[in-house]
This record gives structure tokens, C-alpha cells and sequence, in this order.
């Protein structure tokens, strides 16, 4: 945002009012959760619950889950303590709703218009609110800050084109961050963008390395392995549209015919997926009609949620999409590391470099053009030990991040209630 605050705030009373239509028109094209509308609009569908309330916020799916780990770290740390976390998007909703432990739930974040802010914060009157990597919504901001709740910024993510967006608007970027009572940036870069605003942060913690390994029913495990019988598996996850072709291409010229399993970002594009692919002249089963892999399937679309962990122990080679797609910048390797599973994917992983780049310097990751994919899956597939070693070494990498939560909670401690 670079207009000036004062323009902002001016400018959202007067459009507040049409914000209903507009959210109604993005239910009707999936965008948003119809029965939850309300929500958007700083109405609650639940009470709040007595005792200190710690507020988390993060835009979509990535921040969310990478946000799971300090959530159940606070309801570790304070037994009063109950958290509120909201997001957006309606797969991060889904996820959460699935995910969260007791005395944490999930709400969608009001829109950045006055008169909802003011709901939603009349409501649930939170103690602190913790964002995660961005989201500078002005109106929401300024009015945590009067009403004197504590605000905190970490895992923050400056990328260089928002840095030079802000550059129009120093005055408006600084008076926003100079509210927050601390700062605590992903990465390196991130410290010296801000640090050109003439903001300091309080040091480095980067969410996306802390987790848990996602997990998985041994007995469906049991099912699908006995169901394979015995075939090498892909698995293509959280892939966007068009990904689903460059790695099913590469995986139909590979000897032994592997087992394609695709488990898409959004799942409600199944439809096309299977269209698509059946196009193409390959046997799709589908996971969410409850369909049995056989010997004549050649893709098997886990159009699902909640299952990666399942599908990642099932694989031989991991496959994470986000890295071929326009404009999505890759997704979490870590998730498959923390099953000892080496990670493909495409080149463009811009919103977990440093993740990327810190497992490539330890060989257990790759990056591949999409010209490159039946290659790098022939590599892989052709040597079980070196995979085996590689899925060896990212587990490791993984395993060794959890400071990262013992030196978020020195940072948050002092800003949570007494």
C-alpha cells in the first residue's frame, strides 16, 4: 500500500459498503467460503473464549501451516492461553480446521475495511497479534495499536519489488513497521530491505524451517503399498495447473511404468486434472470417489486434503510443484525432508530460496527445468541408495531447526499477558 494512511483510510470507509457484493461474487467462483462470509465482514461465528488470547495471522496455506508449530509451542508454555489464527484463502481453512490442537480454531480474517476491523477486534479483544511474514493491512494495524495490543511481525518477507514499491512510500512503510513492539525477519535480505526503511529488526527466525513430520495412518500406508504391489511411485504434490503435465510427461517415458500419484495444491481441480490426463491417453483412479489403484492405473489423483503425509511415505521420488508455475514461487521442501524424502522441483522457488539453496549446498535437493524433469526422475528412480542418502541428509537438515522456536518465544514471552 503507498498511498499515504490518511487516503487509505478514506478511501476503504467509502468502498466498505460494496465489500459484501464483491465477496458473494468471489464465493461464486470458489474464492471464498459462502457460509462464512460473515466472517470476512468482522462478524464472529464464535465466542470468544475466557482468558488471554493470542491472535496469529497469515495470508494463505504456507504461512498457516509454518505458523502450526509455535502455535502448539504457546499452548505448551501458558495452559490459560487460548489462540485464534486466521487467514484468507478457503484451503487454508479446510487444512486448519483439521490441523489445529485444543484451544486453538481458525477464523477468516476480516477485510481491511474500518467498520469490519472494529467487529472483529470488539469481539475477540486479543492480547497480541503475531503476523507472519506480511501482510501490512494499514486499518487493522492502526487499530490493534489503539486499543494497545501488543504487535509482532516475525518470519517477515520482504521480497525486492515490495521493497521497491515502498521506496514511494518511506513515511507510510515506517510509521506502519515503527508499530510493531518487535520484528524478526526470514532471512538476510529481508534485514537489509528493512533496514533501508529504517527499521531494525530483533533478529533472525524463519518459521518455514521449524515443524513436525506431517503425519500418516499406518494401516492406509499398509493399503496403498499393498495396492502398488510392488511398483515405483512419483508423487507430485501441491502442483498448479500446467505442472501436472511436465512431470506426468516425463514419468510416462521412465521404464518399469512408476505410479504417478498427483496430490494438488487445490484439490478441486480434479476435474480438469483427470480430464486432462485422460486426454493424454493415461488411467486415472481418483482417491476422492474412494477408486482402487489396479495394475491399469497409471496416475492416482489424491484429490484430497490432510494426506500429504500419507503419500510422502509411500513415495520414491518426491516431486513439490509451486517451481514451474507462473508466479507461485515453490513450496515447503521441509515437509518431505522431515520423512527423510529428497525433494525435485522446478526453478522458481523464490519464497523458500534460502530453504532451497540451503539444501542444495548439502546435495539433497534439485532444481530442474521442466526439459529436465525425465532426467532428474531417471537419476533418482535409477539409484535407490544415493536417493535413500539424499532423503538422509535433508531429514537431518530438517531435524536441526528447532531452536528456531526457543528463540521465538524469548522474543514473544514478554509481549503474551501475565
Amino acid at each position: 500500500m503507498t498511498l499515504p494512511l490518511s487516503v487509505y483510510r478514506l478511501a476503504t470507509r467509502l468502498l466498505e459498503p460494496l465489500a459484501p457484493g464483491l465477496l458473494k461474487r468471489r464465493a461464486g467462483g470458489g474464492k471464498e467460503d459462502r457460509e462464512r462470509i460473515n466472517e470476512r465482514l468482522g462478524y464472529p461465528a464464535l465466542s470468544r473464549p475466557f482468558g488471554p488470547l493470542v491472535w496469529i495471522h497469515g495470508a494463505s496455506v504456507g504461512e498457516t501451516v509454518s505458523a502450526l508449530p509455535l502455535v502448539k509451542r504457546l499452548l505448551r508454555e501458558r495452559s490459560d492461553l487460548h489462540v485464534l489464527v486466521t487467514s484468507g484463502t478457503t484451503t487454508s481453512a479446510e487444512i486448519l480446521g483439521a490441523r489445529l490442537p485444543d484451544r486453538a480454531f481458525h477464523q477468516y480474517a476480516p477485510v481491511d475495511g474500518p467498520a469490519a476491523v472494529a467487529r472483529f477486534l470488539d469481539h475477540w479483544r486479543p492480547d497480541l497479534l503475531i503476523l507472519i511474514e506480511g501482510e501490512l493491512w494499514p486499518n487493522l494495524l492502526n487499530q490493534a495499536k489503539a486499543r494497545g495490543i501488543r504487535l509482532a511481525l516475525i518470519s517477515a518477507r520482504m521480497t525486492q519489488s515490495t521493497a521497491d514499491g515502498w521506496r514511494w512510500a518511506r513515511g507510510t512503510a515506517r510509521r506502519l513497521l515503527a508499530g510493531f513492539d518487535v520484528i524478526l525477519s526470514q532471512d538476510a535480505a529481508t534485514r537489509a530491505r528493512l533496514e533501508g526503511l529504517g527499521i531494525h529488526d530483533a533478529g533472525l527466525a524463519n518459521l518455514k524451517l521449524v515443524g513436525e513430520p506431517l503425519t500418516g495412518s499406518i494401516e492406509a500406508l499398509q493399503h496403498l503399498k499393498n495396492a502398488v504391489a510392488g511398483r515405483r511411485v512419483v508423487v507430485s504434490a501441491s502442483t498448479h495447473p500446467g505442472e501436472e503435465v511436465i512431470v506426468d510427461q516425463a514419468v510416462t517415458g521412465l521404464p518399469g511404468r512408476p505410479l504417478h500419484l498427483i496430490a494438488p495444491r487445490h484439490p478441486a481441480r480434479g476435474d480438469s486434472i483427470e480430464a486432462e490426463r485422460s486426454l493424454a491417453g493415461r488411467v486415472v483412479t481418483r482417491r476422492s470417489r474412494g477408486e482402487a489403484i489396479t495394475d491399469q492405473t497409471d496416475v492416482y489423483l489424491a484429490d484430497t486434503l490432510g494426506e500429504l503425509g500419507l503419500f510422502f511415505r509411500l513415495g520414491d521420488v518426491i516431486v513439490m510443484g509451486g517451481g514451474w508455475a507462473e508466479g507461485v514461487n515453490g513450496h515447503n521442501p521441509l515437509e518431505p525432508a522431515r520423512l527423510g524424502q529428497a525433494v525435485l522441483s522446478g526453478p522458481s522457488v523464490a519464497n523458500w530460496e534460502s530453504v532451497y539453496s540451503a539444501l542444495s549446498a548439502i546435495e539433497a535437493v534439485r532444481l530442474a527445468e521442466a526439459a529436465d524433469v525425465a532426467e532428474a526422475l531417471a537419476d533418482r528412480l535409477g539409484d535407490p541408495e544415493g536417493t535413500a542418502e539424499m532423503g538422509a541428509r535433508a531429514r537431518r537438515f530438517a531435524d536441526g531447526q528447532d531452536a528456531v522456536l526457543d528463540d521465538l518465544w524469548t522474543h514473544l514471552k514478554p509481549l503474551v499477558p501475565q
